[in-house]
């Protein structure tokens, strides 16, 4: 069996990569919009045995690494080429001193899922994705966030990817009033809502929803703001089941991955 080499994918390798790309779920695949914003971001990771046969892509953030966008070649699967560009992802990692590593796994993706778990990565939370239309709706009761509990609220979502809130990261969100939340009787919802680096037109918003009533207001406020700032599309991603309300669509769950890395 040939030997793979893995290196960093360069503007070349798009063409032969999108082709076992194409039919990666029921309806395509996303590699195609991201591959120019990974190959900018570094870390994109191939596999190759005289042509591309893989890839993979890693994000370093402070003490963790996010891995996404395992692809192989379905002519060369069960060769354990996702595990071992995962493991050199990993072995970078290591070297800028991360701790702990991530991946988000479709619920229904048991070859991913009995993949992660090969490489000791475990179910830390499963978390919900719902879409949500804009739509003019002034009628909703929240104010702006200014003083959060990184106790309780650690990591956020960029671009599909669950980042620790640092320092730095907090000042932009009260900067840029970014964190809204609604309180109704003693229970409080909070949601905190950023573009998408990745998708035009796109707010990804991390809610944590702690009632119906107050999850109602935040959509509400949600939907009139994407109006305001002319946004197409809303993704919402919870870990809790939202209430029925207008065009608000569940779409799939996902379970976030968590691995040691020590």
């Amino acid at each position: 069996m040939q030997k793979m080499i893995i290196r960093e994918a360069n503007t070349l390798d798009k063409i032969p990569v999108l082709k076992f790309c194409k039919n990666t779920f029921s309806w395509g695949d996303y590699v195609e919009q991201v591959w120019d914003f990974w190959l900018s971001e570094g870390h994109l990771f191939l596999g190759e045995k005289q042509s591309p046969v893989g890839i993979c892509h890693a994000f370093y953030s402070e003490n963790q690494i996010w891995i996404e966008g395992i692809r192989i070649d379905s002519r060369f699967r069960r060769q354990k080429i996702a595990s071992d560009l995962v493991k050199h992802a990993e072995t970078i990692g290591k070297e800028k001193n991360a701790l702990l590593s991530y991946m988000l796994i479709d619920t229904e993706n048991s070859a991913s899922l009995l993949l992660a778990n090969s490489l000791n990565y475990r179910i830390l939370q499963t978390w919900n994705f719902y879409s949500l239309d804009p739509k003019i709706n002034p009628n909703h009761n929240v104010y702006f966030e200014k003083s959060l509990n990184r106790q309780f609220y650690s990591h956020y979502v960029k671009s599909w990817r669950w980042l620790p809130i640092d320092d730095d990261t907090l000042l932009s969100f009260y900067e840029q009033n970014s964190i809204v939340k609604s309180s109704i009787g003693d229970k409080n919802s909070l949601a905190i809502f950023i573009a998408s680096d990745h998708f035009d037109k796109t707010l990804i918003v991390t809610l944590f929803s702690n009632s119906n009533d107050s999850t109602l207001q935040i959509l509400s406020f949600l939907q009139n703001y994407a109006v305001d700032k002319n946004y197409e599309r809303i993704q919402i991603l919870t870990k809790e089941k939202l209430p029925t309300f207008d065009s608000l669509e569940y779409k799939i769950s996902f379970n976030l991955m968590k691995k040691l890395l020590v």
